[in-house]
């Protein structure tokens, strides 16, 4: 496997300003952000994608969902909603898995 650019984030190795960071998971901001309130959430388990997720991950992705949502509420979005996704296939531009948080605006279906 080669390096992965989540996984030195998660290690350190690359310094990134996080929104939250704790044993599992981190959050940070999406640099080419599609709402005005636009984050990730992020497991420090390399996990490729949503595809390679087993039954023993389902604590992870709870918090990463907590996380998400805790980050939310912060930035002021819980209340007018907001959205969490998670790509697959050819809409993954970094093979580890990852949660989108966005809000901020009312989001359409493409949005």
């Amino acid at each position: 496997m080669g390096r992965c650019l989540f996984c030195d984030m998660a290690s350190g190795v690359m310094p990134v300003d996080k929104l939250h960071d704790a044993p599992q998971v981190f959050a940070i901001r999406d640099i080419y952000p599609q709402a005005p309130i636009h984050f990730m959430v992020i497991p420090k388990e390399h996990i490729p994608t949503a595809a390679n997720i087993e039954e023993r991950h389902g604590p992870l992705l709870a918090q990463m969902i907590a996380v998400g949502n805790d980050i939310a509420q912060r930035e002021g979005i819980a209340e007018g909603g907001y959205r969490l996704v998670i790509n697959m296939g050819r809409y993954l531009h970094i093979f580890h898995l990852h949660m989108h948080v966005l809000g901020g605006h009312r989001l359409g279906l493409e949005g």
